[in-house]
């Protein structure tokens, strides 16, 4: 096969000549070779297009053809050259590889499906679909998407399940995060919103009617197959499992808590939101503030109708009652109104408490089903409890005495305990003694020897004395080494006959001084 340039040289000398041997001459040809290249350029063919050889598939490629238009594209090529063997067929198996994979390829060509672009007008169309979330407590959350057509603006939520009512919340929610509604809302056909088809027409589900009534849209189940409508929300269903459900690609850690999913969908819609997108080649934010003034208000109550019984929630205990059972809720919705409901069925019943805000409907309890004189309660729902035990009390000074012994520290504390509970007398007086005693001695000395009689269980008349004064002696003893001895000297006999001193003695009997 001749190469291009050595072609056009072919051409240029025969232009020159005009003879076939001639050019075949300068060349280094053959002369049948130059008529060939003259011949074709005369005919408009390409230069240098290689001659047509026929292969040894050419007789078969009609039953190929048969097979494949009978399997709709979808026989094997091995399977094929079986069945060619057995009609007599003696070529090789990667010739008729290549004969099928030839004839598949025209296949598909012939019955492709031609998709044309959508070009969506803002404000017009939302597309919502779900997909498997991060796995909590052992269950499966579900990421509700969310994507406006026009400005490709994602939204994110996640939820506890794919039930009508949180459903519905998620897209209140999308409504108000968007700043408006749009006028049509497309899905799939779930149960939430058709219920059945006939004859090719879906019923709606009546409380989606409902919804749709009360926020003025128009909710459409998309056609079976339809990419081209409803592929951009399962992309943004794709990117979003792709960066929040932890993965081996991502290599993200498990979420310990409902709040760290709802934090990391936060951060992905942020992230999505505010780069530039490649088919707009602007940032969905951006042109979000445009489509919002093509969308129409969403009304400021959410519709409730789905969420539940409402009911109220006390001023002092933030509990409801459902059904017989009572469920705790968020202290911060004390006096404020919920709505609930129950999911499920047996074991897996649940009692869902929603909250309808300023941001639109928000699950803020989820419990197991409660038995009567059993409530069911969260202690995330109260925060400042302190739990009461029995023989654990608060001290708190009660009056200005008290309010001085407790002044004395720890060691006083413990002493009341203590002698609360042996049931000691006069206690008071005792109290007061103490309180005298700290002011002469000192605090800390009181307040350590009040420890020791309460560890040791010394409450009676004249044990803080005696501690004190053990205590003194201690700090006097005296120790023998090189230079001083213990043995009793004679310095005591100097006292003989000499006139006594009278002196005070201080005993205290029942915590009063007398003297002697």
């Amino acid at each position: 096969m001749k190469l291009d340039g050595e072609v056009m040289e072919i051409l240029e000398a025969y232009d020159l000549t005009g003879s076939l041997r001639a050019t075949a001459e300068l060349t280094g040809c053959s002369h049948h070779t130059v008529a060939r290249h003259v011949a074709a350029r005369d005919a408009g063919r390409p230069i240098a297009e290689p001659a047509f050889r026929g292969r040894v598939t050419d007789p078969f490629l009609p039953k190929i053809e048969e097979w494949v238009e009978k399997s709709l594209g979808k026989i094997r090529a091995d399977k094929a050259h079986d069945r060619l063997v057995a009609l007599g067929y003696e070529g090789s198996e990667r010739s008729t590889r290549r004969a099928v994979a030839q004839v598949r390829a025209a296949y598909r060509l012939g019955h492709v499906r031609v998709h044309r672009p959508w070009i969506t007008e803002p404000g017009m169309w939302l597309q919502y679909d779900f997909g498997d979330g991060p796995v909590i407590d052992g269950k499966k959350t579900v990421l509700f998407v969310a994507w406006l057509a026009w400005c490709r603006f994602r939204i994110v939520i996640p939820l506890r399940d794919r039930t009508a009512p949180s459903v519905f919340a998620a897209l209140d929610r999308t409504f108000r995060t968007a700043g408006g509604a749009p006028t049509y809302v497309l899905t799939d056909n779930e149960k939430t919103v058709t219920v059945s088809h006939i004859a090719g027409v879906p019923v709606r589900n009546q409380q989606t009617v409902d919804f749709a009534r009360h926020y003025g849209v128009t909710v459409l189940t998309c056609q079976p197959a339809d990419p081209a409508s409803k592929g951009g929300v399962e992309s943004s269903v794709k990117l979003a499992k792709a960066d929040i459900v932890p993965k081996d690609t991502n290599l993200l850690p498990e979420y310990a808590s409902f709040a760290e999913v709802e934090a990391a969908c936060d951060a992905f819609m942020d992230h999505v939101n505010n780069r530039e997108h490649r088919a707009t080649r602007r940032k969905p934010a951006a042109m979000l503030e445009e489509e919002q003034l093509r969308l129409h208000r969403v009304p400021d109550t959410a519709h409730t109708v789905a969420f539940g019984l409402s009911r109220s929630v006390p001023d002092n205990t933030p509990m409801v009652t459902f059904e017989n059972g009572q469920y705790s809720v968020p202290a911060h919705l004390l006096g404020g109104r919920v709505f609930v409901r129950s999911h499920g069925v047996g074991t897996d019943e649940q009692v869902i408490v929603v909250h309808v805000g300023s941001d639109g409907p928000v699950e803020v309890a989820r419990h197991n089903r409660a038995r009567p004189g059993s409530p069911a309660i969260d202690d995330a729902h109260f925060p400042d409890h302190r739990e009461k035990v029995p023989g654990d009390y608060t001290i708190k000074a009660r009056s200005a005495a008290e309010a001085e012994f407790l002044g004395i520290g720890a060691g006083a504390h413990a002493w009341l305990l203590e002698a609360a509970a042996v049931g000691t007398a006069r206690m008071n007086v005792k109290m007061a003694e103490a309180v005298a005693v700290a002011k002469i001695s000192g605090t800390a000395q009181v307040d350590a020897a009040l420890g020791e009689a309460a560890t040791y269980g010394r409450f009676a008349t004249g044990d803080l004395a005696s501690i004190l004064n053990a205590a003194v002696s201690k700090g006097k003893a005296h120790r023998a080494d090189e230079k001083a001895s213990l043995a009793q000297g004679t310095a005591g006999w100097a006292a003989i006959g000499q006139p006594v001193t009278p002196g005070v003695d201080l005993a205290v009997t029942d915590g009063l001084e007398e003297s002697a």
